[in-house]
């Protein structure tokens, strides 16, 4: 198992489209969305996955995950069992400053939602953020995809 380091921030506007070097949908379904443990079923563009991650520190900033590669024909098998609520997204990967952020933006009943994602070295890492970053929600489990499939933005 790894561990997964990352910062999640609110994003205005849209100019991180222009900016971007790769844009993928995303399709996810959630087997299980208890907080001490999820396990999530995504298709991203042509590929499949299966995630497993653990509870969050306290601060919010890093977690257990493993991740396994599966077809998209096991993938949409998969998300037929899942809990009810999809999450329907496209995946924006934007290099500032020799970062990646991976800008989320939301559709269905999370439409008007958008949120970049920061993977980390280190809790302790340095983060330089672009103009069009809003405010950090880290931690901040509303904003957790688990949470969004539950208790939709548009219902906030």
């Amino acid at each position: 198992m790894s561990v997964e380091i990352e910062r999640k921030y609110l994003v205005t506007g849209d100019e991180f489209k222009s900016l971007a070097h790769k844009a993928t949908r995303i399709t996810q379904g959630y087997l299980n969305s208890d907080k001490s443990r999820t396990v999530r079923v995504r298709i991203m563009g042509d590929e499949g996955f299966l995630t497993i991650k653990g509870i969050s520190n306290a601060a919010g900033l890093s977690r257990f995950e493993w991740e396994k590669s599966i077809t998209v024909a096991e993938a949409k098998q998969l998300l037929a069992l899942c809990e009810p609520g999809m999450i329907d997204k496209t995946r924006y990967l934007v290099e500032f400053e020799q970062q990646v952020f991976e800008v989320d933006e939301f559709y269905g009943e999370n439409q008007g939602l958008i949120v970049a994602e920061l993977e980390l070295k280190s809790e302790q890492q340095t983060v330089n953020l672009p103009h069009w970053i809003a405010s950090e929600v880290t931690g901040d489990a509303k904003y957790y995809n688990s949470s969004l499939m539950k208790l939709p933005y548009s219902q906030w």
